[in-house]
């Protein structure tokens, strides 16, 4: 057995130590568990009290190539004894450099790229969308339901979500304008992916058409898979709709693979899966393999578009970060990462099919690869979201060894977010304690 617990959960030392969150530190982030880590080596994490656990959730889809990998280490030890920081805008440094020209090669798309490397997703949404307007000479940006693309004030008016995301923080950026996602299961017509393609896209069309007008659209930004909206993948009919349509139209096409990217689908983007080749793609998480780092990367005339200077950072494209992530390359390089990622995929996907077979309570299974979530429900009729459950179904995982978290616009999704590198035994325990926390709840 990997799960060893020696206390009760969370343990004394856990519940100190949040005495003292609570007392220093600001109540607006949020936590999943009440655990307080001590270390974590590949798919596996110890709290401060000494109890093993089986991680579900790698630190939000950072961690794809496992918790303290030898490569990583390797390389942040070996930039740190060269320098820490310099500041790309003072005197720049060759691994921005080489990360630049490894995403301009990796990304989807055979035409001449650039890449600009920022210190988050957040701050990559923020820059595309910047680099969309610079080039375009318009203001519009459309998004979809259910998106979530991050919490500065560009990236959370493009989230949709309001709470706890948006909530006191009003008013949001103007010209942004919220098209519905193919959400097939809870598309009101039909559940079939073409008709949802075919309606959906002919509402998107109405509103880029009617209400804003084509040629002061600047941008159309899209997660291929939703990631906090709930694992819902895009069919690729739809996605090639607005790939048609910007095209048409001369409307940068942003993909959002800050979650999806770099294995968690099964391939290295999600796109590829998709048939998308959009024109600028956004990297962050799995980028940097826990180190804070993110790109923008795209076609080459769309990235020059600000002017010398126009964008930046301090810390953007930080050498330690670029060592990294120039590591995390390296990890997938030889592919036995992504066979092993489609591999366990397929084991998580047969196992939580069966589990919809069994429990009435889950509406719905989806995902790509190992990117895979289940919707819980109060009933199948009526599809009446149940975050109650889904939450309740969380707390008794990380009592019982597993962590693992909620995600969907109403709260309701199970996704899992294991690292990559987890071996078929450790797979198979930690979904046995998903399994008893289901059966525990099963009314």
């Amino acid at each position: 057995m990997t799960i060893n617990l020696k206390t009760e959960i969370p343990g004394p030392k856990s519940r100190r130590l949040m005495e003292e969150r609570n007392l220093h530190v600001a109540r607006g982030p949020f936590h999943v568990t009440p655990l307080f880590l001590e270390r974590a080596s590949g798919a596996l994490l110890e709290d401060v009290d000494g109890n093993r656990f089986i991680d579900f959730a790698g630190g939000i889809g950072v961690t794809n190539t496992g918790h303290a990998a030898t490569g990583i280490i390797q390389a942040v030890q070996e930039q740190a004894r060269k320098f820490i920081h310099a500041g790309f805008n003072v005197t720049p440094y060759e691994n921005y450099i080489r990360l630049a020209e490894k995403l301009n090669g990796a990304t989807p798309g055979d035409f001449p790229k650039k890449s600009f490397l920022a210190n988050s997703g957040a701050e990559a949404v923020e820059n595309a969308v910047k680099i969309a307007r610079a080039f375009t000479g318009r203001p519009a940006v459309i998004c979809f339901d259910h998106a979530f693309h991050g919490r500065t004030y560009m990236a959370m008016s493009l989230t949709s979500k309001a709470t706890p995301y948006k909530q006191g923080f009003g008013p949001f950026n103007s010209e942004i304008y919220r098209a519905p996602y193919p959400y097939s299961y809870r598309w009101a017509t039909s559940s079939n992916p073409t008709t949802v393609s075919k309606e959906c896209f002919e509402q998107f069309e109405t509103l880029a058409l009617t209400q804003i007008g084509a040629k002061q659209i600047a941008a159309v930004i899209i997660e291929p898979v939703l990631g906090e909206g709930g694992f819902v993948p895009a069919p690729p009919e739809f996605l090639a709709s607005v790939r048609r349509f910007c095209t048409e139209h001369g409307i940068v096409l942003i993909a959002d693979e800050i979650q999806t990217g770099f294995g968690r689908t099964g391939t290295l983007f999600a796109c590829e899966q998709l048939g998308l080749i959009p024109d600028l793609i956004l990297t962050a998480k799995g980028l940097g393999g826990g180190m804070p780092i993110s790109a923008v990367t795209g076609r080459a005339e769309m990235m020059d578009a600000p002017v010398a200077g126009g964008i930046g950072g301090t810390f953007s494209g930080n050498p330690l970060s670029c060592a990294v992530a120039l590591s995390v390359f390296k990890v997938f390089e030889d592919g036995k990462l992504l066979e092993h990622a489609q591999k366990i995929g397929k084991t998580l996907h047969h196992r939580l099919m069966n589990w919809k077979e069994n429990f009435p309570t889950i509406g719905d299974v989806r995902g790509l690869g190992p990117m895979q979530a289940m919707e819980f429900v109060k009933n199948r009729s009526t599809k009446e979201p149940n975050p109650d459950l889904a939450k309740r179904i969380v707390r008794l995982c990380y009592e019982n060894g597993v962590v693992l978290m909620t995600a969907g616009s109403s709260g309701n999704v199970v996704r899992f977010l294991m690292p990559l590198t987890i071996s078929e035994d450790q797979l198979v325990e930690g979904l046995s304690v998903v399994e008893k926390a289901l059966l525990q709840t099963k009314e």
